[in-house]
């Protein structure tokens, strides 16, 4: 099962105080460290971001808290795995 963080946003914003701890849940402050990931819109292009790694292990997750993304559409997901392998094309 996932946990969900979104934001919609009628200008952009950034997430980065959320993130910072929403992604703590993937593993340090609770149990969904089986992969994560990240959707959001920059400049009318769909960016998206996903890792099989716990979100405070993941390199990219670091990247994402160092380099606040501003968006008016942000989607993340943490993962807890109930079904399925440990594997990226499941983040």
């Amino acid at each position: 099962m996932c946990q969900l963080l979104g934001m919609n946003c009628n200008i952009p914003a950034a997430i980065s105080f959320s993130f910072e701890g929403f992604s703590a849940r993937g593993g340090r402050t609770d149990e969904h460290k089986d992969g994560w990931g990240i959707a959001f819109y920059r400049d009318a292009v769909c960016q998206l971001f996903t890792d099989h790694l716990s979100s405070i292990t993941s390199p990219i997750a670091e990247q994402i808290k160092r380099n606040p993304i501003k968006s008016k559409n942000i989607i993340a997901h943490i993962r807890k795995a109930t079904q399925g392998p440990i594997v990226l094309e499941n983040s």
